[in-house]
Formats: structure tokens, C-alpha cells, sequence
């Protein structure tokens, strides 16, 4: 009987101890071409046995850098691909950069302010100020669903002329969508099939 143990180190253990074995009996033959060949057979073994892999980006890439992982290092067949140094095992990933620009009002998100910008380049008109009152809409509509408490009208004017550094102003005959209205549906999108009081609506019809 053969014991874990016992048993050589697998440094990807998804693909099993054959596969491990597999690659053990290439690195033992001397033919180099029979090593490519069997090697090329393994590759496409692993990716039957791992098809989630498909969705990465370079498949068969990964593949390689798998067998080259699984044998320590030390296979000596033609790759496709740059052969990988056992560096890639300790290698921290990139580290991300984030956008160094600040959100004036976070709970309204970056899309809108790039949005009020481009309002800001309109011309004026009657185009212009229909897309100022949907912009103002959707601050109020932002703004209670991240607070769920009143909010004036007068308070979103105040922040859109903040976020358009002032060129973008409600005008006195602009009047918003009620704060009891936006609520309303907020509640109904969350839950659905019920009435404004609470109460499930009845879809049967009633009994004779």
C-alpha cells in the first residue's frame, strides 16, 4: 500500500495524484520528442479535468505554467509559451490604483458627476434644462435611498450646484418628484405585491 507520505509533493493538488504522476514518467524519459508529445497529451488532459479554466484569460497559457508548477521546475520540453521561473510562486500580485480624484458626495456615485459635467457643456435651452431637472431627480432619488429621510428640494439644488461648481441651477418653475412618491416605489421595487399599506394585494377572485 502507498502512503500520502510517502508519495512525492503535488504543488497543484486539483488536478490528482494521476496527473502528478503523469508529468513524474515525462520527466524520466530521455526522447525528447516523446517527452513534447506526451507532455502536449497532458496539457489537453488537465484542461478536460479543469474546464472552469476556460473562462480565464489564456487558457492554454495557464496550462503550461500548471505542468511546469507540478513538476517542480524541472520538465524539460518545448513550450509554447515562456517557460515560468518557481519566482512566479512568491510573486504578490500588482497592486491596483485607485483613482486619486475625490467624490464630492460619495452616496451619489462618480457616473452622475461625469454626467453633470457634460450638462455643464450643453447650451442653454430647453434641452438643457430638462436634463438639469432629471439630473436633480435622480440626486433626490439617490439621496433618500441612501438616507431614507426627507430631503428638500431647496437641499438638492444646493448640491447640484456644488457638483456642477455652480453652473448648473434649478430654476424657480422646477418642481421635483415627491419625496412620498419616491419612497412609495422604493418600498414596492423592495416589496413586491404589496399595497402602499403594507397588505398583500388578493389576486383571487373571491368565492361565490
Amino acid at each position: 500500500m502507498e502512503y500520502n507520505t510517502s508519495r512525492s509533493k503535488m504543488n497543484i493538488s486539483e488536478y490528482g495524484r494521476n496527473i502528478q504522476k503523469m508529468i513524474e514518467y515525462i520527466m524520466s524519459i530521455d526522447d525528447r520528442d516523446r517527452r513534447n508529445q506526451l507532455a502536449r497529451a497532458t496539457i489537453n488532459v488537465m484542461g478536460q479535468l479543469n474546464p472552469h479554466l476556460r473562462d480565464v484569460s489564456d487558457f492554454k497559457h495557464k496550462l503550461w505554467d500548471h505542468l511546469f508548477i507540478m513538476s517542480d521546475f524541472k520538465l524539460d520540453v518545448d513550450s509554447p509559451y515562456p517557460t515560468p521561473s518557481p519566482e512566479i510562486l512568491t510573486r504578490k500580485p500588482e497592486r491596483l490604483e485607485y483613482s486619486a480624484n475625490d467624490i464630492t458626495f460619495r452616496h451619489y456615485g462618480r457616473h452622475i458627476e461625469r454626467i453633470i459635467e457634460k450638462a455643464c457643456e450643453m447650451e442653454e435651452g430647453q434641452e438643457k434644462q430638462a436634463l438639469i431637472k432629471l439630473i436633480a431627480n435622480h440626486l433626490k432619488k439617490s439621496f433618500l435611498t441612501w438616507s431614507r429621510d426627507s430631503v428638500s428640494d431647496e437641499e438638492i439644488a444646493s448640491h447640484l450646484e456644488v457638483l456642477s461648481g455652480g453652473k448648473l441651477k434649478l430654476t424657480d418653475n422646477i418642481r421635483l418628484n415627491n419625496t412620498t412618491d419616491i419612497l412609495s416605489k422604493q418600498k414596492r421595487k423592495k416589496f413586491p405585491g404589496k399595497s402602499s399599506n403594507g397588505k398583500s394585494h388578493n389576486y383571487k377572485g373571491k368565492k361565490n
